[in-house]
């Protein structure tokens, strides 16, 4: 049992704080602009069963993918690292182009729902950090002698924060009704910037990474 409890506290641990729903939520609110509530909540699902997919097979068949197609974790940081910048960028100048234009009607739900794999579930809620961290911890969890209580740790810990996810998105609405126009603008570029930032970390990880490999 302390196996099973050890097991899912090290995945919570180790995704919850990379996933970071609360951060999320001003990026998923900007994203979702001009939508009806009925509309974000079926996004917050659709992210939610996503994320929990992409969480899944990165732990328990992530790798082996990757030596499928020849590719290395950090050739995906690089990757999503990029894509992770150029969203950020775009939600930090998205505001000022709208505003400008006097885009303040409602936009259709299919338009919105299209948004829910890419770029909301994957690389902006569950992205390249998160990814190859689970990779890493499938890896390890692999050559276990109790590979069956890893297992059900984590898929508890990911049910936990997918669960987390639905939460922080479905009431994401509600927070920034009490924020109001101009609080909610604030925290969205401050969100979109530090996304940039998250972004470019990411991205060098994945340059070191992959420098340190070729000098070896």
């Amino acid at each position: 049992m302390s196996h099973l409890v050890t097991s899912f506290l090290a995945v919570v641990a180790a995704l919850f704080p990379i996933v970071n729903p609360l951060g999320m939520v001003p990026v998923f609110t900007q994203l979702t602009e001009g939508s009806t509530d009925q509309t974000r909540a079926v996004l917050a699902w659709r992210i939610a069963v996503g994320g929990l997919a992409l969480m899944l097979g990165a732990l328990f068949v992530g790798s082996y993918i990757l030596a499928f197609f020849g590719l290395t974790v950090p050739a995906v940081q690089v990757a999503g690292g990029l894509v992770v910048v150029s969203t950020g960028w775009r939600l930090l100048y998205q505001g000022d182009a709208e505003r400008l234009g006097g885009q303040h009607d409602k936009v259709p739900a299919d338009v919105i729902l299209r948004r829910s794999f890419f770029p909301l579930t994957m690389p902006l809620t569950v992205g390249p950090g998160t990814i190859s961290v689970a990779i890493a911890l499938g890896s390890r969890s692999a050559h276990s002698t109790e590979l069956l209580l890893d297992a059900a740790g984590a898929i508890a810990g990911s049910l936990l924060v997918a669960a987390s996810i639905y939460v922080c998105f479905r009431y994401a609405t509600r927070v920034f009704r009490i924020l109001g126009p101009e609080g909610t603008d604030v925290v969205v570029r401050l969100s979109a910037f530090i996304l940039m930032c998250l972004g470019i970390q990411i991205l060098w990880n994945g340059i070191t990474d992959l420098w340190t490999s070729t000098i070896h």
